[in-house]
């Protein structure tokens, strides 16, 4: 299952999916579960995840979405407002985080 049309609408992501059900995501709360190595860790050699130093910090356009961009079958790359633009958001990860 994958959305077949995603739009920013105000503070949320729309999605109607191609099972015909239609939600919303916050941006905030996407912006905030954002998976990236630099917001979220990453795993190190033995499969420890290394988590970042500090916290990502938040400004007042980091929850402005900037563009969509679809990432092969599975996912979409976002472009926040305040530059962060490497997390993937996989359609699994919308669907539960709309839900």
């Amino acid at each position: 299952m994958r959305p077949e049309r995603m739009e920013v609408v105000g503070e949320f992501l729309a999605l109607k999916w191609t099972d015909g059900r239609e939600t919303v995501v916050d941006l905030e709360r996407l912006r905030r579960h954002c998976q990236c190595a630099h917001c979220a860790g990453e795993p190190d050699v033995t499969g420890a995840i290394r988590r970042p130093a500090a916290p990502p910090v938040y400004n007042a356009t980091s929850f402005e979405v900037l563009s969509l961009e679809m990432v092969g079958q599975y996912a979409v790359a976002i472009g926040w407002g305040d530059g962060h633009a490497t997390g993937i958001y996989s359609w699994e990860m919308l669907r539960e985080l709309s839900e």
